[in-house]
């Protein structure tokens, strides 16, 4: 059990130092936890990495809010709609294959990729000015749904919220992965309530590894401040990259 934690807690700083940047630290830490501790439920591990998750998300959240601007009226609406959607959707994954939504989301991500890639300046700066209203409309709609696959499937939650806050509502880079963090701290904190109700949070594991991520995200944050928009912009490219492999693995390798 000592090596198997020093092992996750290493992953963990790893995943928190990535996530703290653009968001998809799920895509480190939960396969790890698979692989590391095999003799657990599926639901016990996914429900253990919520809380470095938190920890480390949380941590970057207030670290953002001190450097950027946040527009607590519009995003705090948001919050609420990403507990929700999260909420359902953890109670959903128990009516719903969510493999049969991989494929959906392997094909959107590529185009993501495309047009992150070719658009040289997406994310760079402050796009669009639009009307209050509209704004919250637009997303309370992505809050509900990014909510809802995080509880339902989970890895690169933060990074499609970032992606929603630059592609709907015209935020550049830092300003998006600070709301995405606000955003992805209130989907943690409902699958957290939903495990911890259900029994599937193993606490031995994941308050050493909530220090840990935490200690990743306050180096990762740092780095994103320091370096800026075009490093994120690069990140986010990688983090990408990364998911699309993740989901192709899942729909073409591990179903064969």
């Amino acid at each position: 059990m000592t090596q198997e934690l020093i092992l996750l807690c290493f992953v963990s700083f790893f995943a928190g130092f990535v996530d703290a940047i653009v968001g998809g630290g799920g895509l480190i830490q939960t396969p790890a936890m698979l692989i590391i501790l095999p003799q657990f439920p599926i639901a016990t591990l996914l429900g253990t990495t919520k809380i470095p998750s938190l920890s480390g998300t949380a941590f970057a959240a207030f670290k953002y809010s001190r450097k950027v601007k946040i527009d607590w009226k519009l995003l705090i609406p948001i919050i609420f709609t990403a507990f929700f959607g999260a909420t359902l959707g953890a109670y959903c994954i128990t009516l719903i294959n969510s493999n049969s939504i991989k494929p959906v989301i392997f094909v959107l991500l590529i185009g993501i990729a495309i047009y992150t890639y070719s658009q040289k300046t997406f994310g760079l700066h402050q796009e669009k000015d639009l009307p209050f209203t509209r704004q919250l409309l637009i997303g309370l709609i992505f809050g509900l749904v990014i909510g809802f696959y995080d509880g339902l499937i989970g890895p690169g939650t933060g990074t499609f919220f970032v992606l929603a806050f630059i592609s709907f509502l015209g935020n550049d880079f830092i300003r998006s992965s600070a709301n995405a963090k606000y955003a992805n701290v209130g989907t943690n904190i409902a699958a957290i309530i939903y495990f911890a109700k259900t029994g599937h949070i193993l606490y031995e594991f994941a308050i050493p590894m909530a220090v840990f991520n935490l200690c990743g995200s306050f180096l990762g944050i740092k780095l994103a401040l320091l370096k800026g928009n075009k490093f994120i912009r690069i990140f986010f490219l990688v983090i990408v990259s990364a998911t699309i492999l993740r989901f192709g693995w899942d729909i073409f390798i591990r179903r064969a």
